[in-house]
Order: structure tokens, then sequence, then C-alpha cells
């Protein structure tokens, strides 16, 4: 098979166009050409207004060494090198496997599980994703939260309710990366995921593909039980170590096991202290905090595209960084082309946002998160749980400044300290209620200072980004979990027969990446035992 890149085509274009663009570009009659399959596909906006799709596409055509030797400078050979599950273990497993929490990391974990035979138990403490949803709009009209199933907690985890990036920038030599996108593919999302540069499925499919695979899990031997959290450990001593013997379920049952995946999502602060209580190895981690700000989408296409094609083009993406003097970064973070802000606390009193679109992107506003790095430095602190605190306080704050809705800010009354009376042209795209507020009171001024400098800088490389009409929300404090749950290179913790995975656990930022992380926990533990 053979590469080619940097293959040009205008907006608009057809498949056949770009079946023509092949033939032509390596000059051969239509029949050598045998097949092709676009690699990657991306948008050249650097000389606007002349805008192009880029193609790399792999084809398959006669005598592909004489087409190689032709074309050297233009072409490459490649070879496929699909993912394999690695060679069973000969260890006869103490028990089957058990798996906390069912985002992207605890899925793909027990979908590999349950694939080769090791009849996987899933527990995740809140809903499977229909129930979910219709606690999550519950919560967003009439502010009733339920703490086990809302956008942080339940089936699909927090990625459920975001734009459903698939981007990573996770090195990935052994193909995990593409069996998650094809398994995406093969439980319902387009297969244009397979090649765009920046791949999206959006909330309102992905929470069809997440029901799909808990299907195909059901189906391969696995069981998986909803509303049901680990609340403890029951550990032993055995030669100087730590051993699992089982785990504690909703403060009562107890399941005899000597094998669990925590996966338990960033967000799963009952749970990081039930394993602190324990002695589980951890420690704290630098994160981000910040606001959302929303602009209109078609600013956002005008300065990403040019007035002249942005009605042409899909939904402009942004990323931005800066290095402020102070020594701080502040950057871009889950940017939602044409999506909503939405309010996405799981717990009483206390409010977090987050970024969400659906797969058509057609929301009339843009929306990223705007965050600054803290580290154990910035909360005083290097308890293994401080930067849970840290996150409280800042939630606490943020539900008091909306009166337990959204706080909302202009830009303009941000810089200037005060809180907005009035909005401007940008009108908020929200799911939950919100309220005009002082959102800059939520942070510490080294923050928020840092914030408005980001902001502003940010408008020299998108004009109108520091508009005074912008619109931030906050908090955004949950980009990250606030903490590592130490591993060994075989995946386990100290404790032996617990395997730490995915974001909760500080490995993973997104939701391929976590789930490439489940995949890597399932390999460690089909590599060291035996199937049942």
């Amino acid at each position: 098979m053979l590469r080619i890149n940097q293959l040009k085509l205008k907006p608009g274009h057809t498949p056949e166009d770009l079946e023509n663009l092949l033939i032509k570009t390596l000059k051969i009659p239509r029949e050598d050409l045998l097949g092709y399959r676009v690699h990657k596909q991306s948008i050249d906006a650097r000389k606007k207004p002349e805008i192009f799709y880029s193609y790399s596409v792999d084809v398959k055509v006669k005598q592909e060494e004489r087409i190689q030797k032709r074309f050297q400078n233009k072409v490459q050979k490649v070879s496929e090198h699909p993912y394999q599950i690695p060679v069973h273990g000969v260890k006869k497993p103490p028990s089957r496997p058990v798996i906390a929490g069912a985002g992207p990391a605890g899925l793909f974990c027990a979908y590999l599980l349950a694939k080769e035979g090791y009849r996987p138990i899933l527990a995740e403490r809140g809903a499977p994703v229909e129930e979910r949803m219709k606690d999550v709009e519950r919560f967003w009209k009439d502010g009733i939260l339920n703490p086990a199933s809302n956008v942080q907690f339940g089936e699909g985890g927090a990625g459920t309710f975001s734009d459903g990036k698939l981007n990573t920038l996770v090195k990935d030599k052994f193909g995990r990366n593409r069996f998650v996108l094809e398994t995406f593919v093969r439980f319902g999302a387009d297969e244009t995921i397979l090649y765009e540069q920046k791949p999206h499925i959006g909330t309102d499919v992905l929470s069809i593909v997440v029901s799909n695979m808990r299907k195909e899990i059901l189906c391969l031997g696995g069981e998986i039980h909803f509303h049901t959290q680990v609340t403890g450990l029951n550990l032993e001593m055995q030669s100087g170590h730590k051993i699992l013997r089982g785990v504690q379920l909703n403060g009562a049952d107890c399941l005899e096991t000597g094998i669990l995946v925590l996966a338990v999502g960033h967000s799963a602060r009952d749970t990081f202290q039930t394993l602190y209580d324990a002695e589980v190895p951890m420690q704290a981690k630098s994160f981000a905090v910040g606001v959302r700000i929303e602009h209109p989408q078609q600013m956002i296409q005008e300065s990403q595209y040019g007035k002249e094609m942005a009605a042409q083009l899909p939904p402009a993406a942004y990323k931005l960084a800066e290095n402020l003097p102070n020594g701080r970064g502040v950057y871009t973070f889950c940017m939602c082309p044409g999506g909503y802000v939405v309010n996405a606390s799981s717990e009483e009193n206390r409010l977090a946002v987050n970024g969400m679109s659906y797969h058509d992107r057609a929301g009339k506003n843009a929306n990223s998160a705007v965050i600054v790095s803290v580290t154990p430095k910035d909360y005083g602190s290097d308890h293994p749980l401080a930067g849970v605190s840290f996150q409280r306080e800042l939630e606490k704050r943020a539900y008091a400044a909306g009166q337990g809705d959204i706080p909302v800010q202009c830009y303009k009354d941000f810089c200037m300290n005060q809180a907005s009376t009035q909005f401007g042209e940008v009108m908020p795209q929200m799911r939950g209620n919100y309220r005009l507020a002082n959102v800059r009171s939520v942070f510490p001024e080294e923050l928020a200072e840092s914030l408005e400098q980001g902001i502003a800088a940010m408008d020299c490389k998108i004009h109108g980004f520091a508009r005074e009409d912008a619109l931030l929300s906050g908090v955004e404090s949950r980009t990250s979990s606030p903490i590592k749950i130490l591993r060994d290179k075989a995946m386990e913790s100290e404790i032996k027969g617990l395997y730490p995975c995915g974001e909760g656990a500080g490995y993973a930022g997104g939701i391929t990446s976590a789930a490439m992380d489940g995949m890597k926990v399932a390999e460690a533990i089909i590599q060291k035992f035996q199937n049942f």
C-alpha cells in the first residue's frame, strides 16, 4: 500500500473529485487504482481566503513498486499494523476482575476483558446512560441534583456530556488509538472519525455508542451493576505486602475479588478519600482551573476561515496558549464549536461548569475553557487531597456567586471586578439556569489577573476574543484529576491486585487517552492471568 500526502481539494468537492485527483497524481489508468482509504483529512486555512481540504490517502495500485520508484518524493510505502491483544498469561486468576467506573477507561478495559473471556464485573455508581440523560435534563431544567447520576457520574463518564472530542497527543505505536476509533464506529459513530484531523462524536451520538458497548459487554459474558459504588477495600498482609481480597459496595455488600481496576473518574472525591484512608499510595498533582468563555460562532468562523469562506466550512475550532510575565500559563481547553456551557455540578451547594456540543455543532456560540495551571503551591499543601479541597472551595464560591445558578459575567465587567447587570450582543447558550454575577470574585486575585491577561493576549490571535461582551462563566474546575494514584510498570499499585486507571487516577486527559489507558490495564491483566 502506498500513501500520498498533501492532496488538496477545494471545499464542496465530491468523493469522485478525490478519486480523479489520485489518478491524475499517480498518472495511471483508472483500472490500475484497486482501492483507496483516506488516512487523514484536515483544513488548510493558512492562506485564506484560498482554503483547501488537505488529504493523506492510502492507495492500492497495480505495479506498486514501479509507481513508488517513479514518485519517490510524493508517495511512501506503508503497511498496516493492527492492534494485537497480548497472549494470555498462565497464572490462575484469584477471581473475576472487578472494574470500578464505566467511563471510557472502565468501558474499554471491560470490553477487552470480556472479548478475551475474563468475564469482568463492572460496578458503576451512577445510572445507565438512558436514565442518566433524564436525570441530567431534570437537573438543568429544575435544579434537582442527583449526586450519583449527573454530568460527572454515570455510564459513559464525564465525557458523555461534552463535545466528544477524540483527538489525543498520546504517542501510539501499538494501534490502540485506531482500535478505540474503530470501536466507536462499530457501535454507532460516523466513520469520518477514522480520518478527521480533529474527530468528535457529540454528546447525542456518544450516548448511543456507550449503550451499544454495554450490550456487547453483557453478550460477551460480562456483568454491569449500576447504582453500585466501591466504598471500601478488604486488604490483608501477605509476605510484607498488602493484598486485595475484596471490595465493599454501597457501604454494605462485600464482593470477594483479587483484581480491582480503579477507573473512577476525576470527580470521585469520596472514593479518593476512601482510598486515602486505606493507605493506597497517591500524591497531589497539578491541574488547571478557570472559566468558560463564549463568543458568537460566526466570529470564530470569520477569524479562522475569513468572511468569504466562513459559511462554506464546518464549525471552526481554535486552540490558544499564552505564557504570562508572572510565570503562569493560560490556555484554552475542550473547545466546543457551536456548543453550550453546561452546569456540570456533582455536589450539593457547589457549582462547576463544562462545555458540550451535539454532533451537528449547530449552536450559535462557540465556547471554550480558559484555564490557568495550579500546583500544590497554590493551595498551600502537598497533602494528596489538598487539590480536592481547593476545587471544592472554588465551586462553593461559584455556587454562592450565582445563588445556585451558573454565574455569568461580561469580560469588561470581569476586568473591572464588578457584577454584570446586562448582556451585550452575545447571549448565553447554556444548559442549566444562569444568572448575571461577578465571576471574578470566585478566584484568588492572582488567578483572576492571570485569566484577564491571558484573554487579552489571545485577542492578538483571534480578533474579538477579548471583546467587552464576551461571556465568562464559572467555575471550570474539573479539567483533570487533582491526584495521581501511583502504579508500577505492570500497571499495579503497591497494593497487589489494585490497578489504578484512566483520568481519575491521573493517567489520561480525555476520552481517547482514557480509553487507551483502560486498554493498557486490560492488557496487563490478560498477560498475567488465564481467562475463564
